[in-house]
C-alpha cells in the first residue's frame, strides 16, 4: 500500500478537484465509472416492478419540473416533454405487468424452470425501466454540469420512451392472449377473426426505435456490440441488394457506406425497419450466406479448435436395407430423396477430433467431395484411434432457408475436442428452391446412412445423438419422428438448441418479442416458413442479368466494384469527417448569457428556431415521428377481406386456420369467450396509442398451405402416439427468443406423456447463440450446457464400457 500511495502524482493541496481528476490515468477512470454502472445496474434489476416504477416517476417529475423552468427553449421544451412521457408511460406499464407477472407461473414447465414468454415480456419491460431510471439519475445529478451533452441525452431518453410505449402495447397485447387463449396454452388457438384483428395492429407498429439506439438493451451488454455491427452490416448490405442483386461488389460496397449508419442509430433504425419489411426472402438468404465466403469461414476457423478430420462427403442416392427394431431380421427400404428434385446425393460433413479407425479408408475416400485445392499437410500422420462408441449427427440451423455446415463449423469442431466422439453435419438442401419435406426426405436418408455405415464414420454407433438448432433442432425431432414411423432404430437421444417446433400460425406471448428482435423479426420468420412451405419458389430478379451472360454479369459487377469503392470510401470519409467536426465542436455560451450559467442550461434557454447541426437532426427525426402518427395509417395488404376464411393464412406466425371438425366444440366455447371480449384495438386504455410504422404495408406472404398443420413439419402437433416415440429430449433455450413458447410447450407436451424431457433457459442471449459461442463468457456457457446434455446422452447414468484408452470420455 505505501509503495502505490509513493506512484501517485503530486497534487497540490489546494488544486482544483477537475485538475485532481485529469491527473488520474484515463484507464482507471474508466474502469471506476465502468464498475459504478454495473453496480447501479444490479441494484436497478434488484428491485421490485413497483418500487423501480416509483423511482423512476420521481425522477422523471423531478427532471420534468427543472426542465420546465429552464425558459421557452425547444430542447428545453422537448426535455421535459420527454420526462413527461416517460411518467405517463410507466404509470400505465406498472399495472400491466403485473397482472402477466401474477399468472406466469401457471405457463411454467415446472417450479424449477421458471421460463415462458409472459415472464421474457415482463422482464424486456423491466429491462427498458431499467435504463430509463438509470439515464434520469444521471440526467438529474449532471444536468447543471457543463459537460451534460443536451442533445445526446435527449435522443436517448427519446428512443427508449418510444421503446416503452410499444413495449406497453406488447404488454396490453399479452392480456388479450390470457383474456382469450385456453387455460395453461401459450398458443392461440381461437379463429382468424382475432387473429387478424391481432395482425393487422401488430404489423403497423413502429419498430425502428429498436434497431438505433436501443438495439438489444434487452441483451447481455457484451453481445450488444456484436449486434450493432449486425445491424450496420445489415443494413448496409440491404442498400445495394437490389441493385447488385447477383453481384461481386455488394459486400464490398457494403463496406464503404457503413460509416453513416454507424454514426447515425435512428437512420440505421429507419433503414433497418424498411429492410424486414419489404425485401423477400432471397435478401435473408444472400445476407445469412455471408458467412459462407471463403475469407469468412477462414478466418473463422482460424479462431477455432484444430481437428484431424473435416471432410465433405457426397452420399450417393442409391436405396438401402435397413434392420427393424421390432425384428432385425425383417429389413425396411431407405430411399434415396426424392421430393421436389428428384433423386439426388445428400452431402454430410464428417468432423473428427483424432484420426479414427474406419475415417481413412478407400470407400470413404471414394465419397470425399473436394471442397478447393488442400494446403499442404506439415503435421505427422498421427497413429489412428479405436472407433468411438459413440456418434453426434448434427442438423444445423438458418430459417431452413440459409448457412450450411461450413457455417456451424466452428463450434462443431469445439464439440469434437470435448466430446472425444466424431460428428456428421448434414448439409440438407434450402428453401425456397427445395421446399418441404425435401430437407427432411434428405436428413432420414443421412441419417439412416450413418447408422448403418457408422463404422466408416468411425464409430462402433453403440450411442447416437441428434443434435441441431433452431430449424436444426425441428429436423432433429421430425428425423427421430420418421425413423419410428419406419420401424428402424431411433437416436438414443435428442438435443435440441432454440428449436422451432410450431410452425403453423399461431399468436404467443415470446412470439410478441420478435418486433424487437434484431435476429428474428417476424416478418422475416414469416418468409422463411412460407419458402419452407413452398410460397415462394422464384427468385424475382431482374431480368435484364439473365441477358447479359456470365461475362456480361462480370464486365457489369467490376465496373460497379470500382463505382461504389469511388463513391462508398467519399461518403465513408465524409461522414466521419462529419462526425469529428460535431464532436470537435464545442457548444458556446452566447454573450447574452451570464458566465455563472452552464453551457447546457444556457442552450437550454435559447428561443426557439434554429438549434444547431445534431439538435436539428433530432428534431427532424423527432418531427417524422410525431406527424406519422397523426397521419392515417397506410391500407394494409393484409385487409380484412383478404384475412377472411377465403384465403387460408397458415403460414404467418399471427394467423391459424380454421380447426379441425373435431375440434368445433372447443372452438365454439373459445368464440363465445371472444365475444364477450373488446376488439384489439379496444384492449388499449382510453389515451393511449402506440407508435405507427410510417414504413406503410408489410410484405408478409399469405400463402395456403396446410401442410404446415403436418406434424412432421409442427412437431408440437403431434399426435400422442407420435410423440410417445421420441427418444429423451434435452432443450436448451433462450428466455428472449421468440421461439421460447415453442420449446416450453413442447417440453410441457412431452411432460403430459410421461415421456422423458429436460428444459434448460439461458438468460440475457439472443436466438443462434451456438454460432456466437466465442464471442463472450455468456455464450461461451450457454454452448458448454449444450455439450453437457449431449454428453449426457452419450454417457448416461450407469456402468458404461470406455472405447479405449486414447478416447477422452464421453
Amino acid at each position: 500500500m505505501e509503495s502505490a500511495r509513493e506512484t501517485r502524482p503530486t497534487v497540490a493541496a489546494g488544486a482544483p478537484a477537475s485538475k485532481r481528476v485529469q491527473e488520474r490515468p484515463k484507464s482507471q477512470r474508466r474502469r471506476r465509472w465502468r464498475k459504478g454502472k454495473a453496480k447501479a445496474s444490479r441494484l436497478t434489476h434488484s428491485m421490485d416492478l413497483r418500487t423501480m416504477t416509483q423511482s423512476l416517476v420521481t425522477l422523471a417529475e423531478d427532471n420534468m419540473a427543472f426542465f420546465s423552468g429552464q425558459g421557452p427553449g425547444e430542447t428545453a421544451r422537448r426535455l421535459s416533454g420527454v420526462f413527461a412521457g416517460i411518467r405517463e408511460q410507466a404509470l400505465g406499464l406498472e399495472p400491466a405487468l403485473g397482472r402477466l407477472l401474477s399468472v406466469a407461473h401457471l405457463f411454467d414447465l415446472d417450479a424449477e424452470t421458471p421460463a415462458n414468454g409472459y415472464r421474457s415480456l415482463v422482464h424486456t419491460a423491466r429491462c427498458c425501466l431499467a435504463h430509463l431510471l438509470h439515464k434520469s439519475r444521471y440526467v438529474a445529478s449532471n444536468r447543471r454540469s457543463i459537460f451534460f451533452r443536451t442533445s445526446h441525452n435527449l435522443a436517448e431518453l427519446e428512443a427508449y420512451l418510444a421503446a416503452l410505449t410499444q413495449l406497453r402495447a406488447l404488454a396490453y397485447y399479452a392480456q388479450r392472449l390470457l383474456a382469450i387463449n385456453r387455460p395453461g396454452k401459450l398458443f392461440f388457438e381461437g379463429d382468424e377473426g382475432i387473429t387478424a384483428d391481432f395482425l393487422r395492429e401488430y404489423v403497423t407498429l413502429h419498430k425502428g426505435c429498436f434497431y438505433g439506439r436501443c438495439l438489444g438493451f434487452q441483451f447481455t451488454p457484451a453481445i450488444r456490440p456484436f449486434l450493432q455491427t449486425i445491424s450496420i452490416g445489415l443494413v448496409s448490405f440491404g442498400e445495394h441488394y437490389k441493385r447488385n442483386e447477383t453481384g461481386l461488389s455488394v459486400t464490398a460496397s457494403s463496406l464503404f457506406t457503413s460509416g453513416r449508419f454507424a454514426i447515425d442509430p435512428e437512420l440505421r433504425g429507419a433503414e433497418f425497419e424498411r429492410i424486414i419489411q419489404n425485401l423477400d426472402v432471397h435478401f435473408w438468404k444472400a445476407f445469412w450466406n455471408i458467412t459462407e465466403i471463403e475469407v469468412l469461414s477462414s478466418l473463422a476457423n482460424m479462431a477455432s479448435a484444430t481437428v484431424r478430420v473435416s471432410r465433405l462427403l457426397s452420399l450417393p442416392p442409391k436405396a438401402f436395407e435397413m434392420p427393424l427394431t421390432a425384428d432385425p431380421k425383417l429389413t425396411v427400404t431407405i430411399s434415396p430423396p426424392l421430393a421436389h428434385t428428384g433423386p439426388g446425393p445428400v452431402l454430410v460433413r464428417l468432423i473428427s477430433y483424432d484420426l479414427r479407425e474406419g475415417q481413412d479408408s478407400e470407400e470413404l475416400s471414394s465419397l470425399v467431395r473436394s471442397e478447393g485445392p488442400r494446403g499442404l499437410e506439415l503435421r505427422p500422420r498421427p497413429q489412428q484411434a479405436p472407433r468411438s462408441r459413440s456418434l453426434v449427427v448434427h442438423i444445423h440451423g438458418g430459417g431452413f432457408v440459409a448457412q450450411t455446415s461450413k457455417s456451424h463449423e466452428p463450434y462443431l469442431k469445439s464439440w469434437a475436442q470435448e466430446l472425444g466422439v466424431p460428428i456428421l453435419s448434414i448439409d440438407y438442401s434450402l428453401a425456397p428452391e427445395a421446399p418441404f419435406p425435401r430437407a427432411l426426405e434428405e436428413c432420414f436418408y443421412a441419417y439412416c446412412w450413418a447408422v448403418k455405415h457408422c463404422g466408416l464414420l468411425g464409430s462402433t454407433g453403440e450411442r447416437i445423438c441428434l443434435a441441431g438448432d433452431s430449424a436444426g433442432g425441428n429436423l432433429c425431432f421430425t428425423v427421430s419422428l420418421r425413423a419410428a414411423a419406419y420401424g428402424v432404430r431411433v437416436p438414443d437421444g435428442i438435443m435440441a438448441a432454440y428449436p422451432a417446433t410450431m410452425l403453423q400460425s399461431a399468436a404467443s406471448p415470446s412470439r410478441l418479442l420478435s418486433l424487437m428482435d434484431p435476429l428474428l423479426p417476424l416478418s422475416v420468420l414469416s418468409k422463411c416458413v412460407s419458402a419452407y412451405a413452398g410460397g415462394e419458389m422464384e427468385d424475382h430478379s431482374d431480368s435484364d442479368q439473365k441477358a447479359l451472360g456470365m461475362m456480361g454479369l462480370v464486365r457489369r459487377d467490376t465496373a460497379l466494384l470500382f463505382r461504389d469503392l469511388r463513391l462508398g470510401a467519399s461518403s465513408w470519409l465524409n461522414s466521419f469527417l462529419e462526425l469529428s467536426g460535431h464532436k470537435s465542436r464545442p457548444n458556446l455560451v452566447p454573450t447574452e448569457e451570464p458566465m455563472r450559467r452552464s453551457v447546457s442550461e444556457a442552450a437550454l434557454a435559447q428561443p426557439e428556431g434554429p438549434l444547431g447541426t445534431d439538435s436539428l437532426k433530432y428534431l427532424t427525426l423527432h418531427d417524422l415521428s410525431l406527424s406519422s402518427e397523426t397521419q392515417d395509417t397506410p391500407e394494409l395488404s393484409l385487409s380484412a377481406e383478404t384475412l377472411g376464411p377465403t384465403t387460408p393464412s397458415a403460414v404467418n406466425f399471427l394467423f391459424r386456420p380454421e380447426d379441425a371438425p373435431e375440434e368445433a366444440e372447443a372452438r365454439d366455447d373459445i368464440s363465445t369467450k371472444e365475444e364477450k371480449v373488446y376488439s384489439v384495438r379496444a384492449a388499449f386504455p382510453e389515451g393511449f396509442h402506440p407508435r405507427r410504422s410510417s414504413q406503410g404495408a408489410i410484405q408478409m406472404p399469405l400463402y395456403s398451405a396446410p401442410i404446415v398443420k403436418n406434424p412432421f413439419m409442427s412437431p408440437l402437433l403431434a399426435p400422442d402416439s407420435m410423440l410417445q416415440t421420441l427418444p429423451p429430449v434435452h432443450i436448451v433455450a433462450c428466455a428472449l427468443d421468440p421461439m421460447l413458447d415453442d420449446s416450453v410447450m413442447f417440453a410441457r407436451r412431452l411432460r403430459s406423456l410421461g415421456q422423458p424431457v429436460t428444459l434448460h433457459v439461458v438468460e440475457d442471449l439472443p436466438h443462434g447463440f451456438l454460432s456466437l459461442a466465442a464471442l463472450c463468457r455468456e455464450t461461451r456457457q450457454a454452448a458448454a450446457l449444450c455439450v453437457d446434455r449431449i454428453r449426457f446422452i452419450l454417457n448416461p447414468p450407469g456402468p458404461a464400457t470406455p472405447a479405449g484408452p486414447t478416447t477422452p470420455p464421453v
